[in-house]
């Protein structure tokens, strides 16, 4: 009978601390923004995190954000660029719920001046700069990179952008719905598929190249 009375003591103490902590616990919401030139505006995905602690929430699209926490915590607010922010929560706060609207300023950060001299003189930059041998290099760079073979090189080795890949989708799929229901030509009886097979056998395509 002891024991019985002793473990629903050890029950009834374990849920008065459970209700004590949730009613600890404080929803923290608000919306996180700046003025610009007067103008409200709202700061997207704002990082808003407990100190001491791994819980970290980020704030929408509008900058809205809604987090769980207890009071007396801190509350920090980081935004790139901005300004870090800081909101502790009272430890005598009556509600469960707490309203924050942020204001955050820009961080500004000013470099100090830096003086960019090419030239002991402006009176040296005349003689130096005809002094320079770059035409004939300059000659062949360009040379180099205008080559038929160096351009085609480059555009097997270059990747589709997204243009060009809902381009060649959009075209495969209307060849696909022009032949639907019927057998689609074979290329080995299309004229201009032997006019590229020879244009690509005299430019050396089907050669094996060195490695």
């Amino acid at each position: 009978m002891l024991r019985f009375i002793f473990c629903l003591i050890l029950s009834l103490s374990s849920v008065l601390n459970l209700i004590a902590q949730d009613n600890s616990l404080v929803q923290l919401s608000g919306i996180i923004y700046t003025r610009d030139d007067n103008k409200i505006k709202t700061l997207p995905y704002a990082e808003i995190s407990i100190r001491n602690t791994f819980r970290v929430v980020y704030g929408n699209e509008s900058g809205f954000f809604s987090i769980p926490a207890q009071r007396g915590d801190t509350i920090d607010i980081n935004y790139l660029s901005y300004v870090s922010e800081s909101f502790i929560i009272p430890n005598d706060f009556q509600d469960d719920k707490i309203s924050l609207n942020l204001d955050m300023n820009r961080d500004t950060i000013f470099l100090p001046t830096a003086l960019v001299h090419p030239w002991p003189d402006k009176e040296h930059f005349r003689p130096e700069f005809l002094a320079m041998d770059v035409e004939e290099t300059m000659q062949d760079i360009a040379n180099a990179n205008l080559a038929q073979d160096k351009i085609r090189e480059m555009m097997l080795m270059s990747r589709r952008d997204g243009q060009e890949n809902v381009s060649l989708y959009l075209s495969q799929q209307a060849q696909k719905y022009y032949y639907a229901g019927q057998i689609p030509p074979q290329k080995i009886f299309s004229p201009g598929a032997w006019i590229e097979f020879f244009r690509a056998w005299k430019r050396g395509d089907f050669k094996k190249k060195k490695r």
